[in-house]
């Protein structure tokens, strides 16, 4: 992992970090034209390591032939976050980070280090689909391709209330002062991981119980090893930090499109694949087509799956991921 440093970098909200971290890592070989970048942003509560699986030579992403570039997001504990920088202040109306914060660093960071200002594509997992967004408006002569799997450019009202109960059942925890945590917010952590888990997956898959095949011994066993130990490993402020930058996900809400939402997606010029899960509770296959309509170069590619959002993030799900993977080469080769 290295660390790429802003120096007197301006937020959205109106702060300045004297100095802000972009925690990245990179896998393969930039070519000497420089055109043979993938952009990775991570998803919610990830961290670059949680992303590799997918890296492999005959995997969904060949670092053989692909530079690809993982920067940790702002507030996921790697990159300037509530747990390792004072200066990120505390979850409110006064400091957040957006993905407009996000695309500027990681703009930056590919030309400064690398050289590089044209990507080959852009490919994100639910807030890594949001910040591909916010790359293909805000830089639409410079991205090729986007594969948007299971999110969207701009966070619906429906999303808006799981997301507002993520932060309730952490708020609630007798360990939240007002303003920030006086210890771990044990009850809260509970509560998150069951939210999330409701969410995060379809009926379809409780029902037929497809936590057995994957070696949990019950249904509370699956819901405490596999979402609230994960939880657990990260910081609950940084957790109210991410949830904050997906509440002000809008790739409208800047100064280039001044909150005018079907211009800057029809400004997007790369070759977008909107690709949902059928079963996704977050970002449904309906709001997704919705967008794929304002998006001139746009194809509608929906992943058939009970495994809901998780669909997009299949490391468990071997049919998915070899879907998704046909999908892609489909693209690159575009």
């Amino acid at each position: 992992m290295r660390i790429f440093t802003l120096e007197n970098f301006s937020l959205q909200c109106g702060a300045v970090l004297a100095q802000a971290e972009v925690a990245y890592q990179t896998y393969g070989e930039l070519n000497a034209r420089r055109d043979n970048v993938i952009l990775y942003p991570t998803s919610y509560g990830a961290q670059h390591p949680d992303l590799e699986w997918l890296i492999r030579p005959e995997g969904i992403l060949d670092p053989s032939r692909w530079f690809i570039v993982i920067p940790n997001m702002f507030g996921n504990g790697l990159s300037s976050s509530p747990s390792n920088n004072a200066a990120c202040g505390l979850v409110g109306p006064s400091f957040w980070f957006s993905h407009l914060d996000n695309v500027h660093a990681q703009e930056q960071l590919l030309r400064e280090v690398f050289g590089v200002e044209q990507l080959a594509l852009v490919y994100g997992w639910s807030m890594g689909a949001q910040q591909a967004y916010h790359w293909g408006a805000l830089y639409p002569e410079r991205v090729a391709r986007i594969a948007a799997l299971c999110g969207t450019a701009r966070t619906t009202d429906h999303n808006r209330v799981f997301l507002e109960s993520l932060q309730a059942a952490l708020m609630a925890d007798p360990a939240w002062n007002g303003q920030t945590f006086d210890g771990l917010p044990e009850r809260g952590l509970r509560a998150f991981a069951r939210i999330y888990a409701s969410w995060a997956v379809c009926p379809a898959f409780y029902r037929v119980k497809i936590y057995t095949q994957l070696g949990y011994s019950s249904l509370e066993d699956y819901l405490w090893r596999g979402w609230e130990l994960n939880y657990r490993k990260r910081d609950p402020r940084n957790l109210l930090t991410m949830l904050d930058t997906w509440l002000h996900c809008d790739v409208s809400n800047n100064p280039t499109y001044r909150g005018n939402y079907r211009l800057a997606l029809g400004s997007i010029q790369a070759k977008t694949l909107v690709m949902p899960s059928t079963s996704d509770l977050y970002f449904t296959p309906e709001d997704c087509a919705a967008e794929a309509q304002l998006i001139p170069n746009a194809e509608f590619r929906s992943i058939s799956s009970i495994w809901g959002h998780r669909a997009g993030n299949p490391y468990q799900n071997a049919a998915d991921e070899a879907f998704i993977r046909q999908v892609i080469q489909e693209l690159l080769s575009t």
